[in-house]
C-alpha cells in the first residue's frame, strides 16, 4: 500500500514539473515576445495581407504609403452611351487610404485596456492560435465626382414632353410629338464610382464607370391625343439646298411651309400640286433659276422642286406606293449635294406632278423642319407603322456624257465686250435605282424601278454687241 502510494506521489510530482516547465516555457516566450515587442506591432498581425509583427507604427506606415504610389498613375474613365465623357486622375481625386486608422487599430493588439482582451490577444499572437487582419479602404475626393455628376444632370436631363394635337380647318395649327424624358441615375453612378475606386491596384489602375440613365415616360402620347390613328414617326425625307441663290431659298421655304400640318386620310394619294396651288410672284415667290423651253432661266418659283424632291425621298423612304414622278431635264447640283443621281423629282403645274398614295393603317401627318445654318429641309411622316420593310438600292449611273461646248449669243442690251452666263454646264446620265417594300411576312407590297435621264447641258454666254 505504501509502494502504492509512492508511486502516485511520483506521478503527480512529474506532472507538476512538466506543467511548471510547460508555464516556464510560455512565460519565459511571453517575457521574450513582450520584451521584442516593446514599442512595436504585435505579431500575427497584418494590414491588406502584409506582415506588420514586430514594426513600429511609423515603419508600417511608410511600408503602405509606398505601397500606393501607384496612385498618381490611376485613371479613372466615365461612359455614356458607350462613349467616354470625362475621366479622373488619382492626384485629381486625392485617392489615399486609411492607412493611420488601420496601422492605430493594428497597434493596440495586445494592449487592450480590458484586461483579459489584452490577455487573450497577446497569447494568440504568442501561441499562434489566430491572425489579427486590418483592410484599408481607399479614400477619395467626392467633390470633382459629385460636380461633375451636377454638370450630366444639366446637360442630359430632360422632361418628358406631352404630345401636342390641334387640329383647324382640315389642318393640324398646332403639333408636338410626345417625347420621353431622360434622367441620369445620379446615385446608383457615385455607388458604382465609390465600389470600383476600392478595386484599384499596382495591377489595375485604370478603370471605367458606366453613367446610366432612366427613361421617363409623358404623361400624354401622340396616340391619345387625336383620333386619326397618328401615333409615331413613320419615315423621314431630307435634302440639301447649300449654294442656293437668297432668292431660291426664299422660295424653298415658303413652298416648303405649305405641306407643314397636312394630313394625307387612309387610303387617299397625295398630289403635291394641288396642295402647293398657284406658284408666281402674286403668291409670294421671288424670281430664281428655272428649266424652261430647254433653257435654264429666272421663273417664279425656282426651288420649289426643292421641295417635291424632298417630299419624294420621305415617301420612298415611309415605303408608301409613288404613283407619279418625274426626274429633272438635267443633273441639279442641289439635288447632290447630299444623294447619288436619281433621288430628285420635279414638278410643273399642272401637267408633271409628283404623287403618292396613303396605304398605310391610319393618317399621315406631314410636318416639315428646317434648319437654315446648315441648309437642310425635312419633311417627317407621323402616322402608325405596319412593321413594313423598305429597301432602296443605291443608285446605278450609266452612259455618262461631257457638256456640249458652250454657247454664245450675240445680245444687243449689253455693251459691246460684256460676257455673261445665263446657264450653266451639266454632265448628262442616265440613273435608276431599285425599291422595294415588304410586309411584316416578308410578301412583297412594292417592286419598282425609278430611271431617270438626264441631258448633257449646255452652257450658254450672252456677248453684247450694243454699239457695233
Amino acid at each position: 500500500m505504501l509502494a502504492k502510494m509512492s508511486g502516485k506521489h511520483r506521478f503527480l510530482a512529474a506532472i507538476t514539473v512538466l506543467f511548471i516547465v510547460i508555464a516556464a516555457v510560455i512565460f519565459g516566450s511571453w517575457f521574450y515576445v513582450q520584451a521584442r515587442v516593446g514599442d512595436r506591432i504585435y505579431p500575427q498581425t497584418s494590414i491588406d495581407g502584409i506582415d506588420m509583427g514586430y514594426k513600429t507604427k511609423d515603419e508600417a506606415w511608410e511600408i503602405l504609403k509606398e505601397r500606393d504610389l501607384y496612385y498618381q498613375d490611376a485613371i479613372v474613365e466615365v461612359l455614356y452611351k458607350e462613349h467616354k465623357i470625362a475621366s479622373f486622375s488619382g492626384t485629381e481625386l486625392k485617392l489615399e487610404r486609411d492607412i493611420d486608422t488601420k496601422v492605430d487599430q493594428a497597434y493596440l493588439i495586445g494592449r487592450s485596456s480590458h484586461l483579459p482582451s489584452r490577455i487573450a490577444q497577446q497569447l494568440n499572437t504568442l501561441l499562434k492560435i489566430r491572425t489579427f487582419a486590418f483592410t484599408t479602404q481607399i479614400r477619395f475626393d467626392k467633390q470633382p465626382v459629385e460636380q461633375f455628376v451636377k454638370q450630366s444632370e444639366d446637360v442630359y436631363n430632360r422632361e418628358a414632353k406631352n404630345a401636342l394635337f390641334t387640329f383647324e380647318d382640315g389642318k393640324v395649327t398646332s403639333f408636338k410629338a410626345d417625347e420621353p424624358g431622360m434622367r441620369i441615375q445620379s446615385d446608383e453612378f457615385l455607388m458604382s464610382f465609390q465600389k470600383s475606386i476600392q478595386t484599384i491596384t499596382d495591377q489595375n489602375k485604370q478603370l471605367t464607370v458606366v453613367l446610366t440613365e432612366q427613361k421617363i415616360d409623358p404623361e400624354i402620347t401622340l396616340a391619345e391625343a387625336n383620333d386619326f390613328g397618328i401615333e409615331e414617326l413613320i419615315g423621314e425625307g431630307k435634302s440639301d439646298y447649300t449654294h442656293s441663290i437668297p432668292s431660291r431659298v426664299h422660295n424653298v421655304i415658303l413652298a416648303a411651309t405649305k405641306f407643314d400640318g397636312v394630313i394625307i386620310p387612309k387610303g387617299e394619294t397625295f398630289s403635291f400640286n394641288d396642295i402647293i396651288g398657284d406658284i408666281s410672284s402674286s403668291t409670294g415667290y421671288q424670281p430664281a433659276y428655272v428649266i424652261k423651253n430647254g433653257r435654264t432661266v429666272l421663273g417664279d418659283g425656282g426651288g420649289v422642286c426643292q421641295v417635291s424632291t424632298t417630299m419624294f425621298r420621305a415617301a420612298i423612304n415611309t415605303g408608301l406606293p409613288i404613283t407619279e414622278r418625274h426626274a429633272h431635264a438635267y443633273r441639279v447640283s442641289y439635288y447632290e449635294n447630299d444623294s447619288e443621281p436619281g433621288f430628285d423629282a420635279t414638278i410643273y403645274s399642272p401637267t408633271v406632278d409628283l404623287k403618292f398614295k396613303n396605304d398605310t393603317p391610319g393618317a399621315i401627318l406631314i410636318q416639315m423642319e428646317l434648319d437654315k445654318e446648315q441648309n437642310l429641309l425635312a419633311f417627317k411622316f407621323y402616322g402608325k407603322k405596319d412593321n413594313r420593310r423598305v429597301e432602296i438600292s443605291p443608285a446605278t449611273v450609266w452612259d455618262v456624257a461631257p457638256p456640249p461646248e458652250p454657247l454664245y449669243e450675240d445680245d444687243p442690251t449689253l455693251a459691246n465686250g460684256v460676257v455673261k452666263q445665263v446657264d450653266y454646264p451639266a454632265w448628262g446620265a442616265k440613273a435608276k435605282f431599285e425599291y422595294k417594300v415588304y410586309h411584316e411576312d416578308g410578301s412583297v407590297m412594292q417592286d419598282k424601278t425609278f430611271y431617270s435621264s438626264y441631258r448633257p447641258w449646255q452652257a450658254v454666254y450672252l456677248r453684247g454687241t450694243a454699239g457695233i
